[in-house]
């Protein structure tokens, strides 16, 4: 009885263990049914973070890369920045191919902060996939190079696009491109400290002061820069807020295609008579009439639009680009996503005004509408500490953006890619006949002066170093 019990014993056991193996077999097979997603083999550690676009705001984006051989449905994933309750959806049905990538916008969900982190989740928000943290904004661009596997370098903005990991995306600077050769372009103590902004129009050239002063100066018998006699413009003339109240600590200074006849507008970042608040604001002025002081006839105030910043670090340069140009260039309009159409804005002065950030290095385009309001169009991390002056070269359909001593006396160009945004094409030292002075401004002459290929540019010194405030030097047309 005991052997005969034993057997029974050891045929139910092989039963059973028959049983099990069958179940397991027939689990496989569901598990490997043809209706089963194509992608779902795709190891999720293929999808890495692969550029980061920061600029606190506007326009701030992620970019995923797919590194492996097979796509991934990456469809709930989650995308954070440093703080958990930060976090962008990504949308049902999103797939990302093999060696593909694809740039998510998440400003609308939280801002990247210039000490931040790009975090990439799987659906439950808990199992981390990869990561990036950086200590200072992208230049313009924070960029895998290689795609998906290298480590993470300053480059051109190329979201939706390979990287592009040649020359460190146009930032390694270059040689002044021009005379190495300096001037003074003024008598001595003429303006004294402070002088600011600058901007050349033709046979003018206007100048900002931060004592809340504008100049309108032109060329005298040896070819240097003076103050128009006429008019009562010889000691320049005080600028007051529209209402006639306060003393714009005025740093910039542009005009539009129209000309001074439709108003020259100044960038200022506080009242000089409430100097420890911010008041960063774009005035527009009639500069037609014969008094000492001009009344701003309009004044958009964009201080609440922007991250705050101290008083003394606010607007210093301004200039205009034309809708014309944005429009053949396919600009991005970063407040709706889709091309910049200047139509609907109404009534405007034909193009975008860029302004530039001293104590953020960020450049911040606005539609500024004749009725009063405005809309922020763009925002661009230049990759310089400040930003001290722009300037829009129509000839070569670039962007200057300047830092003064802070930077070495650094100048960077920027130019509209195939994506539709502004990004650094190219670094240039100053000359290197030029001591680093504080530079506060910057402008070039037109295409009617280039000579030989060379054409002036000025440069206005802050600091009036040898009691001269406005130096001279050259460019390649």
């Amino acid at each position: 009885m005991t052997a005969i019990r034993t057997r029974r014993r050891h045929r139910d056991r092989a039963l059973l263990l028959l049983v099990l193996f069958l179940l397991v077999i027939g689990s496989a097979l569901v598990g490997t049914s043809a209706t089963a997603p194509a992608h779902a083999a795709a190891p999720s550690g293929d999808i890495r973070v692969n550029e980061v676009v920061t600029t606190g705001d506007v326009a701030d984006s992620i970019e995923l890369y797919n590194k492996g051989t097979a796509a991934t449905d990456i469809s709930g994933w989650i995308l954070k920045d440093d703080k958990d309750g930060s976090k962008y959806k990504i949308a049902s049905g999103t797939t990302l191919a093999a060696g593909a990538s694809r740039a998510f916008d998440v400003h609308g969900a939280f801002g990247l902060g210039s000490d931040d982190k790009a975090r990439l989740y799987l659906p439950d928000g808990k199992t981390l996939v990869d990561n990036f943290s950086w200590s200072k904004h992208s230049a313009p661009s924070w960029s895998r190079c290689p795609d998906g596997t290298g480590a993470f370098k300053a480059a051109r903005v190329t979201l939706g696009a390979a990287n592009d990991c040649g020359g460190g995306g146009g930032t390694t600077p270059a040689a002044w491109p021009g005379s190495s050769h300096v001037t003074t372009a003024d008598a001595s103590g003429v303006f004294g400290q402070d002088l600011s902004g600058l901007y050349q129009d033709g046979s003018v050239m206007w100048a900002a002061q931060n004592s809340g002063r504008l100049w309108r100066l032109t060329r005298n018998g040896s070819g240097d820069w003076s103050p128009d006699t006429g008019n009562g413009w010889s000691s320049g003339k005080a600028l007051r807020f529209p209402g006639g109240s306060g003393r714009p600590d005025s740093e910039a200074v542009t005009v539009t295609g129209s000309g001074p006849a439709a108003g020259v507008f100044v960038a200022g970042e506080r009242n000089g008579d409430a100097s420890g608040t911010s008041r960063l604001s774009v005035l527009k002025y009639d500069v037609s009439g014969t008094g000492s002081t001009l009344t701003a006839t309009k004044e958009w105030n964009l201080t609440s639009d922007l991250p705050p910043v101290g008083s003394n670090l606010g607007f210093e340069g301004i200039t205009w680009v034309p809708d014309a140009y944005l429009t053949s260039a396919a600009f991005k309009d970063a407040s709706t996503g889709t091309a910049y159409d200047p139509a609907r804005y109404g009534a405007h002065s034909g193009g975008v005004f860029f302004t530039g950030v001293e104590g953020t290095g960020m450049i911040h385009g606005y539609v500024l509408q004749d009725s009063g309001a405005f809309t922020r169009v763009v925002s661009v991390n230049s990759g310089m500490s400040g930003v001290m002056e722009l300037q829009w070269e129509p000839q070569a359909a670039r962007l200057w953006a300047v830092c003064d001593d802070t930077c070495n006396g650094q100048h960077r160009t920027l130019e509209i890619g195939t994506s539709g945004a502004f990004t650094t094409t190219a670094v240039y030292n100053r000359p290197t006949g030029m001591p680093n002075y504080n530079n506060e401004g910057f402008t070039l002459a037109g295409a009617d002066e280039c000579v030989a290929g060379s054409k002036p540019v000025y440069w206005s010194d802050d600091g009036n170093d040898d009691g001269h405030a406005l130096r001279k030097g050259t460019i390649t047309c």
